[in-house]
């Protein structure tokens, strides 16, 4: 169970992040996406579910990674990604509450470039119960 006094709190991220241009031309591929000069919006979820998996898995904050489902995904991009580009990342816990049993924890990253914010991606997460 997730420690309810880890909601509210910000992580940084231990490694920057650099994008190739074989990752973008991967997951273009895979989405159906032909202009491979800038990274799909998707594409930062594969950043950011590691550094989740990396945050949430610490035992002082409890969450059981082996049972937890994705239960939604929204973007806010304030530059696209394009390859070379170093990313770091922090997520913050936003919010925490049991419905049913289930644990529904939702977790804000926000990857930056040079210090300035690029993305910003929410996720909702399910923990069953």
């Amino acid at each position: 169970m997730l420690n309810p006094d880890s909601v509210g709190s910000t992580f940084a991220g231990t490694d920057s992040i650099t994008v190739s241009q074989s990752e973008i031309d991967a997951f273009c591929a895979v989405v159906g996406e032909t202009d491979t000069t800038i990274a799909p919006p998707t594409f930062t979820i594969r950043i950011t579910l590691t550094q989740f998996e990396e945050i949430l898995t610490r035992p002082e904050i409890g969450l059981d990674w082996s049972r937890l489902v994705h239960g939604d995904q929204k973007f806010e991009i304030f530059s696209p990604v394009k390859a070379g580009d170093a990313l770091t990342c922090a997520a913050t816990i936003e919010s925490y509450r049991v419905a049913a049993g289930n644990e529904i924890v939702s977790v804000r990253s926000d990857l930056h470039r040079d210090g300035q914010l690029v993305v910003s991606a929410w996720s909702t997460l399910v923990v069953r119960a």
